[in-house]
């Protein structure tokens, strides 16, 4: 099996990763968008998640393997030490263990970046994804029922919860 090389995703990879991500948008429940973003704007999205946040890229013979990234949870400040994660990897590099090492390092990083908490929404049923979050120590917390409406269908949403960190924040100085 050949080296899996994680990095920092930029700008620039936008094409690759939304050559990944397209094809769930048009062809699965697992994203709720229901048109692709183009690139430009798929570019900012890593921008955006490089400023606070993180953006990870897999790559394995230099190829985009898959990607993990963190968002804002919610915009109150109540809510700035807990963040948004998501995990897709290329249909070919499936099974592999792509998903997990992107987590980790995503992980790590959010610990050192101040975040304590990580949740993560998946789609009802995709027990791959249940699987994975499990293995990868997140918890199930609740389900938003009929919360989405895709392909003609309404759609639960199964929220998890990971513990990225213990202890309680100090206060800003």
């Amino acid at each position: 099996m050949s080296t899996l090389r994680i990095r920092p995703a930029t700008p620039e990879d936008a094409g690759s990763l939304l050559a990944i991500y397209a094809p769930i948008v048009t062809d699965t429940t697992v994203s709720f968008e229901t048109v692709p973003p183009g690139e430009a704007e798929f570019g900012q999205r890593i921008a955006t998640a490089n400023r606070d946040h993180a953006w990870l890229l897999a790559e394995r013979h230099g190829r985009a393997a898959g990607y993990a990234y963190a968002t804002q949870h919610r915009a109150r400040e109540a809510y700035r030490y807990s963040t948004e994660v998501s995990v897709y990897v290329h249909p070919d590099h499936r099974g592999r263990g792509v998903a997990s090492a992107l987590y980790r390092e995503l992980f790590e990083t959010l610990g050192e970046l101040g975040y304590y908490h990580a949740y993560a929404g998946i789609t009802v049923p995709n027990p791959a994804s249940m699987a994975l979050h499990r293995h990868m120590g997140f918890r199930r917390v609740g389900t938003l029922p009929r919360v989405g409406f895709k392909f003609g269908k309404w759609r639960d949403v199964s929220w998890w919860h990971r513990q990225l960190r213990s202890g309680i924040p100090s206060p800003p100085s």
